[in-house]
């Protein structure tokens, strides 16, 4: 006589199935979360580079316009470092030409300035060296604005003034 045994371990397959299941959801989920906060650190790198760069460009405006210092393409770089951690390198590109006149037959002077603020996590910016890494943030600002050429000293307000981002 044949002794016929009814089939068993159907269970543990299913044990593993759901194991698998489960392990792929939970790897899943941490992947996305990872991703998410790497996204969310960025996104803020990103809006402190912004900050940064929008300072140098102020900061080189008050110099061209209230201090009429602007060293044609040298740049300048301020460090943030210890604030934020950022820097900004600053150049400025003067340029003078006369538009109308202040008196007839005297023509008027002005000076138009392009700045230029690149702000980075690094020492230097840009940094072309850091720029392939994941956690490097850089942003640059550009900022044209007209000035009226000072007379005996006196400071005139700038005649226009336009920003790129």
């Amino acid at each position: 006589m044949i002794n016929h045994r009814p089939q068993t371990g159907f269970a543990y397959i299913a044990a593993i199935l759901i194991l698998v299941a489960l392990s792929t959801l939970g790897i899943t989920v941490t992947r996305l979360s990872t991703t998410q906060q790497t996204t969310t650190a960025q996104d803020a790198g990103l809006a402190f580079a912004l900050q940064t760069a929008r300072a140098g460009t102020e900061w080189g405006l008050h110099r061209a316009l209230v201090n009429s210092s602007c060293v044609g393409g040298t740049g300048t770089t301020l460090d943030f470092r210890a604030t934020n951690g950022f820097s900004v390198t600053v150049t400025c590109w003067p340029f003078s030409f006369d538009e109308g006149e202040s008196a007839p037959g005297v023509p008027l002077s002005k000076t138009a300035y392009t700045l230029s603020a690149v702000a980075c996590n690094s020492s230097v910016c840009p940094d072309d060296s850091k720029a392939s890494q994941p956690d490097y943030v850089e942003r640059r600002r550009t900022v044209t604005a007209c000035g009226l050429a000072p007379v005996s000293g006196v400071k005139r307000p700038p005649c226009s003034v336009e920003s790129a981002e």
